[in-house]
């Protein structure tokens, strides 16, 4: 019998190398595409103890004809695979007001449009091959409304949408989609970052370092939610309780987001002084 096969993007760091491990574990083949060959290489190496066979892809999901020479790659490799991880992202901060619009298409085109050159890339096989699953990673800050982050949660919030579009789609081919929406945790994240003031830096900084689940926590949790089958992914138990409560009481909700963040931004203050 056949092994499945996963490609994921971002998969050098992060989030994206502890869902390598994790599906490779379950006894997946991995494709790890990431922009950093060198980093591409090292997560293939460490995968080998694991078994089966994996390779690397240089991507950047910013580009388009990056994006169309990693399913070219992908191509000669394999026929088809059975589960693509939309997950290279980056971060940005700032308010509507105060963020600059370079950031604004900075976040847009790697965080929203680099999901819609994944998915646009191998859609087509998964209609033609009538299986699979397409994930793609959002944020809680997609769902969260929160503020200082305006232009990472917009780009997060449409690929909650662009994710909902696309299930929709590909339901009459028997193909499943799902969105993973998960809180801070223990990450690379903010090496990256733009736009990141000291207030939206001691506060994420925070949030990171007082998680309690690490990357590998979150794929495992993923992981077991994408063999279920769920849309809506999300991690951890505080933000699921959270993600109800805005939708059944939302003024509830707004009322705890703002005490909340708030208290966050004292506490940052008063370690960064």
């Amino acid at each position: 019998m056949a092994r499945p096969r996963a490609l994921i993007t971002g998969a050098g760091s992060g989030l994206g190398r502890a869902l390598a491990h994790r599906y490779a574990r379950a006894g997946y083949d991995i494709a790890v595409a990431d922009m950093h060959g060198d980093r591409a290489r090292a997560v293939v190496g460490e995968l080998a103890s694991l078994g089966g066979e994996h390779f690397d892809v240089l991507v950047d999901v910013a580009d388009d004809a990056s994006v169309e020479s990693m399913r070219d790659a992908v191509r000669a490799h394999w026929e088809g695979f059975d589960v693509l991880i939309n997950n290279a992202g980056v971060a940005s901060g700032g308010s509507v007001a105060d963020s600059p619009m370079d950031d604004w298409h900075w976040v847009i085109n790697i965080d929203l449009l680099g999901v819609v050159r994944g998915m646009k890339a191998f859609v087509p096989m998964f209609q033609r091959q009538r299986r699979g699953h397409v994930l793609s990673t959002a944020s809680f800050a997609g769902l969260a409304g929160a503020p200082g982050i305006a232009s990472y949660g917009v780009a997060k919030a449409a690929v909650v949408a662009l994710s909902e579009a696309l299930r929709a789609e590909m339901e009459p081919f028997d193909v499943a989609v799902s969105v993973i929406c998960p809180s801070f945790f223990k990450t690379n994240l903010l090496e990256t970052a733009r736009g990141v003031d000291r207030k939206f830096l001691g506060v994420a900084a925070k949030l990171m370092d007082s998680a309690r689940e690490s990357a590998d926590d979150i794929a495992d949790y993923v992981f077991n939610a994408q063999q279920r089958g769920d849309f809506m992914i999300i991690p951890t138990g505080p933000e699921r309780m959270r993600w109800r409560v805005k939708r059944w009481f939302p003024n509830l909700y707004f009322r705890q987001m703002i005490k909340f963040t708030k208290q966050l931004q004292l506490r940052a203050s008063a370690k960064a002084s």
